[in-house]
């Protein structure tokens, strides 16, 4: 922050009435303790007030707001043998932007915490929320009222439009984010001007102006281009990692890679990185040998593409990853769906993030209508490998693509979902499954077609498909539907 920022700063908060929640005033050090209370009390109350950030300032008198000044030096105080900034950082629940900002004022020393206002969730220091009522910190949880109003607050902002850098100049807005990638993802030519940049940018909601050449960086504009992830602190754990372990369980790890970009300026190179870590199988077409990867890579895609879109970001700590076995790849993403896993190929997708969802449809990074399932389980019947499976676990969803296995070598559970998700294909295509349908897509001989009405019955019984109500009496030609057409 400029010289003159800073001063403008601060003789403007020492205008604001005694009563402000988010703003708090000390003369000189206080235990670290309590400043970590009161970074999560003053995040709070800036979002419960809807302001851009919450500020703890030192070196000013409290009942008169004259300039004393402070011998607090936070960026050389320790506690517990760490710097002061990321001790409080880590305490934090989840991880918010703070800035100190140290500078000098009629000749005395201030210092300026400018402290990120809460998102989606209620800021936590070590074990409990704080608030600011009145003049006080309280626990939060001492005061439902302004719980529950910061709870109706969060569930109307989408995680988009939530801040991941507040205030900063266009520099840093030109360093943070890859704008040339950006131009060449939308189709639009590149400006020979800065100013021009910033005004598309702005239009696009990537970032958000606050003074002359003051930005504020947005979720959504940080996750889809960020130059490097690891600069918005709070996204970092957002960023995609990739396991390929030796074997088929998670015991010996061959490597690991870490994303370092922005979802959509990092896409096609993660898609390249994931398929080079595939195994080839040798296809003879034509009198032609040719190399294909393992898995087709449009399912690859489009459940890479689902992995990132519909994740939820209030799931801290955790962001989506891509494991490779020997057998298998899972995508796994944090949060549940919103919709029943079964209904994935015919149900339009609902997603927490919709306009990250959108921005990615617009590059043509995942499919525009439908969840692009139904190209997932297509693709893969193409390729003649097994079901995937859709698992749902208390916090995360999982997608698993098997790799090539013989029609004996899979159990009942794999050839009834084979069957169900086939029928799904089927319907939403405007066909019917059939048993002479099921045996070419499970490669069974036609002379062997009790063994595929065995599998059909079997997902019968599951309740997951059903006879069609102008199926015959023959069960080799009748036709079947699933359990919810």
């Amino acid at each position: 922050m400029k010289q003159e920022d800073f001063e403008s700063c601060i003789h403007y908060l020492t205008g604001l009435p005694k009563e402000t929640e988010w703003v708090e005033w000390k003369q000189n050090f206080v235990k670290p303790e309590d400043i970590g209370e009161y970074i999560s009390a003053l995040s709070n109350a800036a979002a419960l007030h809807g302001k851009n950030a919450g500020y703890l300032i030192w070196g000013i008198e409290d009942s008169t707001r004259k300039i004393v000044g402070t011998s607090f030096k936070p960026k050389t105080e320790k506690e517990k043998g760490q710097e002061l900034e990321n001790w409080l950082s880590t305490q934090l629940v989840p991880r918010i932007d703070f800035q100190i900002i140290e500078g000098v004022i009629e000749g005395l020393s201030v210092v300026l915490f400018q402290i990120q206002p809460a998102a989606y969730q209620p800021v936590r220091f070590k074990d409990a929320e704080f608030i600011r009522v009145g003049s006080y910190k309280k626990r939060l949880r001492d005061h439902p009222e302004k719980e529950r109003a910061l709870w109706t607050l969060f569930a109307k902002e989408p995680f988009e439009n939530g801040i991941a850098a507040p205030n900063v100049d266009s520099d840093a807005v030109i360093s943070l984010l890859d704008y040339t990638k950006y131009f060449r993802l939308v189709s639009a030519p590149l400006p020979d001007n800065r100013q021009a940049i910033l005004d598309k940018l702005m239009a696009e909601k990537v970032i958000v102006q606050r003074s002359a050449d003051r930005y504020d960086i947005t979720n959504g504009g940080a996750i889809l281009y960020a130059a490097k992830l690891e600069a918005f602190d709070r996204l970092s754990r957002k960023a995609v990692r990739v396991i390929i372990y030796d074997g088929v369980n998670r015991t010996k790890t061959k490597r690991e890679q870490t994303g370092g970009r922005g979802y959509a300026v990092g896409f096609e190179g993660l898609i390249k990185y994931i398929n080079d870590q595939l195994p080839q199988n040798e296809m003879i077409g034509q009198a032609l040998r040719r190399e294909v990867r393992t898995y087709p890579e449009i399912a690859i895609r489009e459940l890479v593409a689902n992995a990132l879109i519909h994740q939820d970001f209030n799931v801290t700590g955790t962001g989506p990853t891509v494991e490779i076995f020997d057998d298998r790849m899972e995508i796994t993403n944090p949060g549940t769906p919103l919709i029943d896993p079964l209904r994935f190929i015919d149900e339009p997708p609902r997603s927490r993030n919709e306009i990250l969802a959108a921005m990615m449809r617009r590059m043509n990074m995942c499919e525009e209508r439908g969840s692009g399932i139904d190209k997932v389980i297509s693709n893969i019947e193409i390729f003649q490998l097994p079901a995937p499976d859709f698992r749902v676990t208390a916090s995360h969803t999982v997608a698993v693509m098997f790799g090539p296995r013989e029609f004996g070598e899979m159990d009942k559970e794999d050839r009834i979902r084979a069957c169900y998700q086939h029928s799904c294909l089927l319907y939403v295509s405007g066909k019917t499954m059939t048993n002479t349908t099921l045996r070419k897509r499970l490669g069974i001989d036609d002379k062997n077609y009790p063994m595929a009405s065995r599998i059909i019955s079997d997902t019968i019984e599951a309740r997951l498909i059903k006879a069609h109500t102008q199926s015959g009496e023959s069960k080799r030609y009748a036709k079947y539907v699933p359990f919810w057409a």
